[in-house]
């Protein structure tokens, strides 16, 4: 155990604590290398990408569920792609979709350096663009949604359409810091998140459930996991 949390009696959950309990619990179960730490600190502004236990946690979602194609909605700088493609077997494919040529350059060169460019993809464009040209590539078996939340539930439906039973959904700040609750939304992105919320709750080929993140970037969020039936 670090020194950080060794001979603590009982732990409280002030912030400097809870921090260490989070970073004890990732440097065990989902550790860093130094392609992920390299592609974090490439970032404009790092805390967008997901937590390294979420990572892991797909990564275990994707074995699970015999993910050999993976579809990205939201590649960012590629952190959540490495995690996604490592679970991938070798003829396995995944599909990033992008819509910023910067972030784009970045995600392709962390793939690379993960060695992961046979079997991962960075396609540019904004995703409802370019998901119809997907049709011919389906079914997936995992989507990943972590793009702007305003259009999420159209990119449930199209998610649907190009997904097979068993398939899971995934999407990511559904919570929001509890922004997504209130009573009215009071922005864009939490009400396309309470939509999305509303949607996989109601929609009879979905099983869904939710699970809070909490990392010391972006504090309380969730993400919600769904399957296709």
């Amino acid at each position: 155990m670090s020194n950080s949390l060794a001979n603590q009696g009982s732990i409280s959950y002030d912030p400097g604590e809870r921090e260490a309990i989070l970073k004890e619990v990732e440097a065990r179960f989902a550790p860093e290398d130094s392609v992920l730490r390299d592609c974090v600190a490439r970032m404009d502004h790092p805390g967008g990408q997901i937590s390294p236990s979420q990572g892991k946690l797909f990564q275990v979602l994707a074995i699970t569920c015999g993910a050999r194609k993976i579809l990205e909605i939201g590649a960012m700088a590629g952190y959540s792609g490495v995690w996604l493609a490592r679970a991938l077997p070798a003829d396995g494919k995944l599909i990033s979709l992008e819509i910023d040529p910067h972030y784009a350059k970045l995600a392709r060169a962390t793939l690379a350096a993960a060695g992961l460019s046979e079997r991962a993809e960075v396609r540019v464009g904004a995703a409802l663009d370019l998901l119809p040209g997907l049709v011919s590539e389906a079914p997936f078996d995992m989507i990943f949604l972590d793009a702007d939340k305003i259009n999420n539930t159209r990119y449930l439906e199209w998610a649907l359409t190009l997904s097979r039973p068993g398939a899971l959904i995934i999407a990511d700040n559904i919570v929001r810091h509890g922004r997504t609750y209130q009573n009215p939304q009071p922005d864009a992105s939490s009400a396309g998140a309470a939509e999305y919320t509303r949607a996989i709750l109601e929609h009879p080929r979905l099983l869904s459930a939710a699970l809070l993140s909490d990392d010391v970037y972006n504090g309380i969020d969730g993400f919600s996991i769904s399957v296709v039936r």
